[in-house]
C-alpha cells in the first residue's frame, strides 16, 4: 500500500509501517500546501495519507481513491504515537477510498 506521511508526523513512524511503501510530504516536495491542495496532490500517487491533524476530515472533502486516517495521539512526538500503531495498521488494513478515519483517542496538548 502507498502511504503518505504528513509533515507534522515524525520520520520514525514510517519504520513501524514497513511493510507498506511510506513516504513523507517532505520527500514528495509538498511541504507547506494547503490541506486541499495536498489531498488532491497525495490522491494522484498514494492509496493511504496519514495525519495527526484533527480537523482535516472535517475541512476538507477527501478525495477518491485517497483515504485518510488521523492518529489521536497526545502529541506529535513517536512516543505518544507508536502505542496507536497497531490500531493504525489495522485502519490501514480496512481503510477504504473517500473515507476518513481516525486511531486513539487523546486530544493534542
Amino acid at each position: 500500500m502507498r502511504i503518505l506521511l504528513d509533515e507534522c508526523l515524525p520520520r520514525e513512524l514510517a519504520f513501524e509501517l514497513s511493510s507498506h511503501e511510506v513516504s513523507m510530504v517532505q520527500q514528495a516536495g509538498w511541504s507547506g500546501l494547503k490541506n486541499g491542495q495536498l489531498l488532491k496532490n497525495a490522491s494522484a500517487s498514494f492509496e493511504v495519507f496519514i495525519t495527526i491533524d484533527q480537523l482535516i476530515e472535517h475541512q476538507q472533502e477527501i478525495p477518491i481513491p485517497l483515504a485518510v486516517i488521523t492518529i489521536r495521539a497526545r502529541s506529535n512526538r513517536i512516543q505518544d504515537i507508536k502505542p496507536l500503531v497497531p490500531a493504525l495498521l489495522h485502519a490501514l488494513k480496512v481503510a477504504k477510498p473517500g473515507k476518513s478515519t481516525s486511531v486513539g483517542r487523546a486530544t493534542r496538548k
